[in-house]
């Protein structure tokens, strides 16, 4: 029925009840959540219209969708709901293509639940994961379709290519891929590459970010001589609804911390009209009110310099031309860094009254704060502090701390994400991240407490990840400590905002936000309970950073001043 099917797993296109940071429970450990817990928190996945194709699916997808459909019909192009595969997989199928994010639950936020919880049954991504492949490889059973998979998980698949095998996956497709996207699927079909276009094989990057190609014919890449991304005029537009009303505002970050991938994708920024045009198509066609808009580094949009000072004129033409479109009543970006909130506050001000934050309407984004130690700042991540640098402007512990109250003040949230296990870290780094998170946790502005919520991330050795060796033996008392500290306040914002930020009918609201607070005092009880094995002081962790017991009220009226 369909030349090419499109398909994501549900952990990529369910609800998740509409709360923040339930995203992330497909990261959690398979045995750690009952089933019923699970599938209750992760919410009904979006329905699928009457011939089975999905009404809202992922941004990855809808970009492969657009792509395709400068060429062919709507007919052979099908974005199918994971539950009606058998609808469009028939004998004239040729491609089936999956967009994957975590397929072997190998990701930074699943090895952190695995180094404390254990890896026996895998992570419910990957159990996602399996469902699906399994789903489809029924469906093609006796067809001559392909199964195609691409998406920032396939290096997962670079450390365990076997797994390819396994699955019976055809081939894993690496890099962005829309302006090649039409005779990448005949040349598979055709099982003829051409050779100045692709490369058999995928790309690997060092410690220090030098890339080089590994041969293997289970994988595609785009070849050298095309380059490794897609110019911005070749970048169509989505034609259908995405998951939470995600559309892009721009490509690559630029910033250039020494752990990220991302740094070495070329800027490219979206025109406001093309960003008008996909929240169009999102409020339209899936009565969306949030406009999400995707960057690595939303302060970087169209950025004023070499010192990373934001382009404040650009930023507020983006957020006027987002909140004037008719049907938008809220947006906000994923990510951002916290300098500009800490040097530009009248920026932000200006920013926020034009997205209407407020106590009900609060800005969430994720935020890569990694450390609050400044050593591991200027290491590994020196241009992240800019405009500002560590030393004239304060540590980077007080440039996080006056980020977050900047942005507290205005009414933002932001998700920190923190690292434990990078190079050349020692335990004095973690003792200062300690400390960053329990001064921002006991201080206060305009009588309020700081809004935020933190993260811990494992970065765990590529040799520790093929073996799949991780446990919670690895973690040394200090990283233990800073697990400990950021459990303890995710607990804290649990109890503080589980049942305000719920959504739904009151009873899906109450169990919603029980179940959240009864989860984040459970699992800060584990994490306690480890850290005690591994001898960490657990008093020591709750004091350390805080000067005396009027702390609080000392941070409270410096950050008023």
């Amino acid at each position: 029925m369909a030349k090419y099917v499109l398909v994501s797993d549900s952990s990529l296109s369910a609800s998740y009840r509409h709360f923040p940071l339930l995203e992330f429970l497909p990261s959690a450990p398979a045995h750690a959540i009952p089933n019923s817990i699970y599938y209750f928190l992760k919410g009904p996945l979006y329905k699928a219209d009457a011939e089975g194709r999905s009404t809202i699916t992922t941004y990855a997808l809808r970009k492969l969708e657009a792509a395709l459909l400068q060429k062919y019909g709507r007919n052979d192009v099908v974005v199918a709901h994971e539950d009606n595969l058998s609808n469009f997989v028939k004998d004239d199928t040729e491609i089936i293509a999956v967009n994957t994010m975590d397929p072997l639950g190998l990701g930074p936020l699943t090895m952190s639940y695995f180094v404390l919880m254990g890896a026996d049954k895998g992570a419910w991504v990957a159990r996602e994961w399996r469902k699906l492949i399994a789903k489809i490889n029924v469906a093609r059973q006796g067809k001559k379709a392909k199964l195609l998979i691409g998406g920032p998980g396939v290096w997962e698949f670079t450390l365990h290519p076997e797994e390819l095998d396994k699955s019976n996956i055809d081939y894993a497709f690496q890099g962005e891929s829309e302006d090649v996207i039409c005779e990448l699927f005949e040349q598979i079909s055709q099982n003829s590459l051409d050779k100045d276009k692709f490369f058999e094989g995928y790309m690997t990057i060092d410690d220090d970010f030098h890339r080089s190609y590994v041969n293997n014919p289970k994988f595609i890449s785009r070849s050298p001589k095309i380059g490794t991304s897609v110019a911005l005029e070749k970048i169509p537009l989505i034609q259908g609804p995405v998951h939470s009303g995600m559309v892009e505002i721009m490509r690559g970050c630029g910033i250039g911390c020494d752990f990220c991938e991302v740094t070495l994708r070329p800027l490219r920024y979206y025109t406001n009209e093309m960003i008008r045009k996909e929240i169009e198509v999102n409020v339209k066609q899936g009565g969306f009110s949030n406009a999400w808009l995707h960057t690595d580094e939303f302060f970087g949009f169209k950025h004023a310099n070499a010192k990373f000072e934001p382009n404040e004129d650009a930023l507020i033409d983006l957020v006027t031309n987002v909140m004037s479109i008719p049907g938008v009543r809220r947006t906000n970006p994923t990510h951002a860094r916290i300098s500009p909130a800490t040097a530009y506050p009248e920026m932000l001000a200006k920013l926020s009254k034009i997205m209407k934050a407020g106590p009900s309407n609060w800005i969430g984004v994720q935020v890569g704060v990694e450390t609050g130690s400044d050593s591991l700042a200027k290491r590994h991540m020196p241009n992240k502090t800019l405009p500002l640098k560590i030393g004239p402007d304060g540590s980077w512990s007080e440039i996080v701390w006056k980020g977050t109250r900047n942005m507290t003040m205005n009414y933002w949230r932001p998700a920190f994400t923190i690292q434990s296990g990078q190079r050349d870290e020692t335990p004095e780094d973690n003792w200062d991240t300690v400390a960053l998170i329990n001064k921002m946790s006991n201080s206060y502005v305009n009588g309020r407490p700081l809004e935020f919520t933190v993260t811990p991330m494992q970065n765990v050795p590529l040799g520790l990840i093929k073996s799949k060796g991780f446990n919670a033996g690895m973690l040394t008392e200090s990283q233990f400590a800073m697990y400990y500290a950021s459990y303890r306040h995710l607990y804290k914002m649990a109890l503080r905002n589980a049942r305000k930020e719920s959504k739904g009918n009151p009873v899906v609201k109450a169990g919603v936000s029980s179940t959240i607070s009864l989860g984040g005092w459970v699992m800060m009880k584990f994490v306690e309970k480890l850290a005690r094995k591994s001898g960490v002081d657990i008093e020591k962790v709750k004091r350390y950073g805080l000067d005396n017991e009027t702390a609080k009220i000392e941070t409270a009226v410096q950050f008023n001043k």
